[in-house]
């Protein structure tokens, strides 16, 4: 299946922008520059970020990352498990929804003692002048065909932004006091494009586990010891649906771990509540918890000293 870096959701195009949510953003403990100075590829771009709340959803939106970063959010005190998760929120290429697959998520797996990193990849630009809901346009291969960025596959930079990130929390592990072997990846519509791009890649970028979440898409036949996988979709939304059956179908049939939820309704990112989407985050903590991942290292230490 070769669902890319388009707007497949109706919600990723920009409506209103008047409107507030009713609580700020929350805050990271940190953000992180991924790059020194300007990133490769982003030269030129002059672009400003901005996060927006569209109205007709009632979800905020970032635009126009030229400077990608993590948004780091600690473990919660006396909770750190060693585990480590990068999220990448969707939004078609050319946004993040940066609350509701970002730092909502962030906090969730926080309290659960998870060092979580936010990440922010560049994004096919949006004007920053007009109120337009549009990004500027690509061709049928992804290629942005106006604008600052012109003859430029952004999807490629993004998947590249991904790599840089993993590579990061991996070296940097033992100053997060994580496992550098316990790093996983969730991601939701084109963050789980992105998700299953680590799966197929080197070793040193590849994630110990991965949750592409109504994101299946572009991923490679598994290795033989390719990571474990949870995947969720509504039934009402075909793309999510169709790619998340395909990909379990491919672990199961290699042995891998993997499993999957089908929620009855939800549509594309589970904005239709009721359908069982809406408690996604609770099953794939559950999820988490059965594989290991969210076992304190205190605790760890203790099994490995008794055997």
């Amino acid at each position: 299946m070769k669902i890319l870096f388009v707007a497949v959701m109706n919600f990723v195009l920009v409506g209103a922008m008047s409107a507030q949510p009713a609580e700020p953003l929350p805050k990271a403990d940190r953000e992180i520059a991924l790059y020194e100075g300007t990133p490769p590829g982003s030269e030129g771009w002059n672009l400003t970020e901005r996060t927006i709340f569209n109205t007709e959803v009632g979800l905020e939106f970032t635009q126009n990352v030229a400077r990608p970063s993590l948004l780091y959010f600690a473990p919660a005190a006396g909770k750190a498990t060693g585990t480590a998760v990068i999220v990448a929120p969707g939004g078609g290429g050319v946004n993040l929804t940066i609350r509701f697959e970002g730092t909502r998520v962030a906090q969730q797996l926080a309290r659960a003692g998870v060092a979580v990193f936010v990440l922010k990849y560049r994004l096919v630009a949006h004007p920053t002048d007009s109120s337009m809901s549009k990004a500027f346009r690509r061709d049928e291969k992804g290629i942005v065909i106006e604008g600052p960025q012109k003859g430029q596959d952004v999807r490629a930079l993004a998947f590249a932004d991904a790599e840089r990130a993993m590579a990061y929390v991996r070296s940097h592990a033992a100053e997060f006091e994580c496992d550098p072997h316990r790093v996983g990846v969730v991601g939701f519509s084109a963050g789980g494009e992105i998700a299953c791009h680590l799966v197929a890649g080197p070793m040193e970028t590849r994630p110990d586990f991965f949750a592409p979440i109504y994101g299946a898409s572009g991923f490679a036949p598994p290795a033989a010891d390719a990571p474990p996988v949870f995947l969720a979709a509504a039934a009402d939304d075909v793309w999510g649906a169709d790619g998340s059956l395909a990909l379990f179908k491919a672990w199961r049939e290699a042995k891998r771990p993997a499993e999957l939820h089908i929620f009855q309704m939800g549509g594309h990112g589970f904005l239709v509540r009721g359908g069982g989407g809406d408690h996604v985050l609770d099953r794939l903590e559950e999820w988490m918890r059965t594989n290991g991942w969210l076992e304190r290292a205190s605790a760890r230490r203790r099994a490995r000293a008794e055997d």
